[in-house]
């Protein structure tokens, strides 16, 4: 999936796009998304290491399918360091181990579109191995829909290779249009406009997640801790076997 300073200068960008079915902003929606609720995190400046770090763990082929060419490492570096955080919207998810295992990028335009043209962003979301088949990229595409219409956005964008099926997939499955060129595919959604509800769902989002990631690194401490006693005292005990000897 490509990601440029400017995602949004596609001349396709005029096109109208449709708009996401009703039944995905409905109570039985919202019920379907608690139960099955992620620990999504905005991210921030700080977070730059840990999104390079992210980013550098995919392998070849995965950096192929999220930016639509074998970025190197010193892309994907210069990359996260010039994520706009002022504008942008920076979402991810954080295993036990407070590592970054899921990020999503939703890039906004950074000019006001031409008379008659929505208001857009796009979407680029990458998801390391050990945690596909979970379901995150589709909880993420959610969220950043939750996050743009809240801003007064009315069309999600994503830019993907023809091949990334599982980005397409999840865009059709949220209500999006499909359009294949070659090897490249775009894929539109329109977003219904912001209300009380959806400004409130996401704020108690934000918090939930901010109260798992603080619960996650409190554990962490703690088990650091653990694990530091543990060593001190195997070092006494074999301190004592050789004071013996």
């Amino acid at each position: 999936m490509k990601s440029t300073s400017d995602p949004l200068s596609s001349p396709a960008a005029a096109e109208p796009s449709p708009t996401a079915p009703s039944s995905a902003w409905g109570p039985a929606a919202a019920l379907g998304r608690l139960s099955s609720w992620v620990p999504i995190r905005s991210l921030a400046r700080r977070h730059r290491k840990r999104i390079a770090q992210h980013l550098l763990s995919l392998n070849e082929r995965d950096r192929y399918l999220r930016f639509g060419y074998p970025a190197s490492d010193e892309q994907i570096s210069r990359y996260a360091m010039a994520i706009d955080f002022e504008r942008d919207e920076v979402l991810g998810v954080f295993n036990r181990k407070l590592e970054l295992v899921v990020m999503a990028h939703l890039a906004y335009a950074p000019k006001p579109q031409r008379a008659g043209q929505p208001a857009m962003a796009e979407f680029g979301v990458s998801v390391l191995p050990q945690v596909r088949g979970r379901g995150f990229g589709a909880r993420l595409f959610e969220r950043a829909a939750l996050h743009a219409r809240n801003r007064g956005i009315d069309t999600l964008f994503i830019h993907a290779l023809s091949e990334n099926v599982a980005m397409l997939k999840i865009a059709r499955n949220a209500g999006a249009t499909v359009e294949r060129d070659g090897s490249e595919s775009e894929a539109w959604l329109r977003l219904p406009p912001d209300t009380v509800s959806s400004h409130v769902g996401e704020a108690i989002e934000r918090h939930m997640a901010e109260l798992d990631f603080q619960f996650k690194r409190h554990v962490r401490v703690i088990g650091d801790i653990i694990d530091g006693v543990a060593e001190v005292k195997a070092k006494f005990e074999e301190a004592g076997k050789a004071a013996k000897q």
